[in-house]
């Protein structure tokens, strides 16, 4: 059997009051020799206690606990364990409840029910900086993206601090738009190409594209300069 070494083991927390489903999340997890239970918790005070004792690498959130939101639980994990990836496991797929999770720091979203998807399998992409998601949670996003696309607007490249876009740059297509927010919640290109139905190339083209319009050559900077200007907030704001 192959040894793992201490520090290639993802410590995972899980936030779950329903004890049937709290067993088989923590049987899932044992019976991955790359990751172990750093704690379970059933209540939105019991997680509160855990993670100013504990740093977990990934932590499993289930949002309707008994005392509270599972999305105080997120945020909390965001503001004290930046490292630590976050992802929501609930019965629970509402328009709101994912997009108000994405906001407070959630990198998944797995629906209980979803057919074909493992738990450990997905706390490694998240792990590995993916963003697992139920087709239909995927699906969600993408419909809200199509409804109202992100734009470019010269007032908020002044803002940015970047010279003002001439009026007759084009805006983001759909598309860009789209592949944008993918992108800055982790997913690959795969994963994106796959998300859309395109081929890698495909993204790989609309990727050039966009980083030409941005004015950046990279991932990060695309992120970041889209955040300056107000592209990735509609998303979430509306």
């Amino acid at each position: 059997m192959m040894t793992i070494a201490a520090d290639q083991i993802i410590q995972v927390g899980l936030v779950e009051d329903q004890a049937e489903t709290l067993s088989r999340m923590i049987a899932a997890v044992r019976s991955s020799a790359d990751m172990r239970v750093l704690f379970h918790a059933a209540s939105v005070a019991e997680a509160t206690r855990a993670l100013a004792r504990y740093s977990p690498d990934v932590l499993l959130v289930d949002l309707g606990l008994p005392d509270g939101s599972g999305l105080d639980v997120i945020s909390l994990a965001s503001r004290k364990h930046p490292a630590c990836q976050t992802m929501v496991f609930s019965m629970f797929g509402d328009e709101s409840l994912v997009l108000a999770s994405i906001a407070a720091g959630a990198s998944g979203y797995l629906l209980k029910d979803t057919p074909g998807v493992t738990l450990e399998d997905s706390i490694r992409q998240v792990r590995s900086g993916g963003s697992p998601m139920s087709p239909i949670i995927a699906r969600q996003i993408l419909q809200r993206l199509r409804k109202s696309p992100p734009t470019v607007e010269p007032a908020m490249a002044e803002v940015s601090g970047r010279p003002a876009l001439d009026v007759e740059t084009p805006a983001l297509t759909e598309r860009e738009a789209e592949i944008l927010i993918l992108i800055s919640r982790g997913y690959t290109y795969s994963e994106v190409a796959s998300l859309l139905s395109v081929s890698v190339r495909t993204i790989q083209t609309h990727i050039k594209h966009l980083y030409g319009k941005l004015g950046v050559h990279s991932r990060s900077e695309a992120v970041f300069e889209a955040s300056k200007m107000g592209l990735l907030r509609g998303l979430l704001d509306q």
